[in-house]
């Protein structure tokens, strides 16, 4: 499940480290499984829930109780989601996507698992990312399951509902663009093309489980690796925080770098307070590899 929860840090916390000399350990040893959250991404542009500025402050996440009961919900949210793919399909990996991708390439990692829904990771370059909460790449049909590009129904709603560019205050982390529901108007949704059932995207909603297999198979590449590297979640959601409870009742390693503190923190060897950028272009320098850290472009 994906629930929105109410967790704050609290004092008994360990506190957070500058040197990401640790990170530089671990991937030297090698068989390293990263885990990243939305954190990673911010330097692309695609902001993070719960941090500094993070937009649960100012946006309730649609849930998967609400979308499939109500089509209003579903005209609101694929106005703002159609809204905010053309921003959010701009947006370009970063340092720390490109440093992850290098450290596979160098074969210091056993796999990636991400949070996220941008795709980033695979755009940098690395490979076999597992998609814990699915991608906005993609759309599924609620009735008979078929899986289609999401920039199909991006043409399919440009044609339902021409002239459709109202001014979002936003982006957000799930591709929802912040509008208003004089903005969502009278927005058109479209049905599946091959049955007429309603479409998602294909990501995990909050209040819908993450599918079974998948999780197993995130279990598995945690039971397969030397070490646990947590890249830019607060890991408030199980969904993430399960791996990193595994790993340490393993006794493996686990270091976290996110400049705020984590509900994983206790757990971990060490929480490097950094930006990710930043502090993995310093890690892959002392590990002799090159990346470029270049802002990401637009």
């Amino acid at each position: 499940m994906r629930p929105t929860l109410s967790w704050t840090p609290t004092e008994d916390l360990p506190p957070g480290s500058t040197d990401p000399e640790p990170v530089a350990d671990a991937l030297r040893s090698g068989g390293v499984l990263v885990l990243s959250g939305a954190g990673i991404s911010t330097e692309s542009g695609i902001p993070d829930y719960r941090g500094e500025g993070g937009s649960l402050s100012r946006h309730t996440p649609m849930t998967y109780q609400e979308f499939t009961a109500s089509l209003r919900a579903r005209r609101r949210y694929w106005a703002r989601s159609h809204l905010g793919w053309r921003t959010f399909g701009r947006a370009r990996p970063n340092a720390g996507h490109r440093a992850v991708a290098m450290f596979g390439r160098h074969g210091l990692l056993s796999g990636v698992i991400t949070q996220n829904v941008d795709g980033l990771h695979q755009s940098a370059g690395s490979e076999g990312v597992v998609e814990l909460h699915g991608s906005l790449s993609r759309v599924v049909c609620l009735s008979c399951g078929t899986v289609s590009p999401r920039r199909e129904l991006a043409r399919r709603l440009e044609a339902a509902n021409p002239g459709f560019a109202p001014v979002a205050a936003g982006i957000n982390p799930d591709g929802d663009a912040d509008l208003t529901d004089e903005q969502v108007g009278d927005f058109r949704v479209v049905p599946c093309a091959v049955c007429g059932g309603v479409l998602k995207p294909d990501v995990v909603f909050f209040g819908e489980a993450v599918p079974p297999p998948r999780v197993e198979h995130c279990r598995e590449l945690v039971r397969g690796a030397t070490s646990l590297l947590v890249l830019g979640s607060s890991l408030t959601v199980m969904s993430g925080l399960r791996f990193v409870r595994q790993a340490a009742q393993a006794g493996k390693p686990v270091v976290i770098v996110n400049r705020d503190p984590t509900r994983g923190d206790r757990h971990a060897l060490t929480r490097v307070a950094l930006p990710l950028g930043p502090a993995l272009t310093a890690v892959a320098g002392r590990l002799g590899i090159p990346v470029d850290d270049r802002p990401a472009a637009g």
